[in-house]
């Protein structure tokens, strides 16, 4: 099992689903865990599971990514604490729905501020920290960055433009020995797509549907990805670098049909 003990490790949008799973996962595996998300109390219980499952508590931070200043203070904050930078897990992301008819410049300025800039700017403070570790870098992208899907334009083109940012790092700090990956999940059971959304309703004929559009059968639940993070983030893929790898039951390799 890959361990973490005294890694420090940063995790965007750590409040809930993706993020907080691996929070969770990577502390329990020893890592020092800076939780940084918008919604403070759920930001909290994120570090009340890293107690229970065993890890040291968490340097909790509350922080609007679209924000230079916050995504500043993340490194800022982190190397007050603990000196270092060992591992950088940008999962922060939102999705709103809409097609080239529908979507506005403010949503499409949304997702990419979100989920492109922010990123980008987070990765850039950190890297001179991940250098004198040969840390390593974890985005979480998204099967919409491999495949295309109607009705999200924005976050279609926002995960694709991760994926191109993540292989294009990794070979800009491969030298340096910084290796950067992205997980690329399916639908998996969290929030995002009601915050961007869908109702209840439509919420759960969107899960039972998922049943016929993942090889596996099924929609992925968080744990699965945190899993995947960890291994990236982790010297178990000491040879792994600009992957972008799919934890989406089959689902980049299926066509319409």
């Amino acid at each position: 099992m890959a361990t973490f003990k005294d890694k420090v490790i940063i995790v965007t949008g750590a409040s809930s689903g993706i993020g907080a799973a691996a929070a969770v996962h990577l502390a329990s595996l020893g890592g020092l865990l800076v939780i940084v998300g918008r919604n403070e109390p759920k930001l909290k219980e994120t570090a009340d599971n890293i107690l229970a499952a065993g890890g040291a508590p968490a340097l909790q931070l509350q922080a609007d990514m679209d924000k230079e200043a916050d995504v500043e203070r993340i490194v800022a904050a982190t190397l007050a604490k603990h000196g270092r930078i060992d591992v950088l897990v940008n999962n922060a992301g939102i999705l709103e729905r809409g097609t080239i008819e529908t979507t506005s410049l403010a949503q499409y300025d949304r997702v990419m501020n979100t989920n492109v800039r922010a990123l980008y700017q987070l990765t850039m403070l950190a890297t001179p920290e991940l250098v004198k570790t040969k840390g390593s870098i974890v985005n979480v992208s998204s099967v919409n960055g491999i495949r295309s899907f109607p009705g999200v334009l924005a976050y279609n083109v926002s995960k694709a433009a991760v994926d191109q940012f993540t292989r294009c790092v990794a070979l800009e700090l491969a030298s340096k020995g910084v290796r950067v990956n992205s997980v690329n999940p399916g639908v998996i059971v969290t929030e995002i797509h009601k915050r961007g959304g869908m109702d209840e309703a439509t919420y759960q004929q969107f899960l039972e549907h998922s049943k016929t559009t993942h090889a596996l059968g099924r929609a992925g639940n968080v744990e699965e990805v945190a899993k995947a993070i960890a291994f990236l983030a982790s010297d178990a893929a000491s040879f792994t670098t600009g992957v972008s790898l799919a934890v989406d039951g089959g689902r980049h390799a299926m066509c319409p049909r």
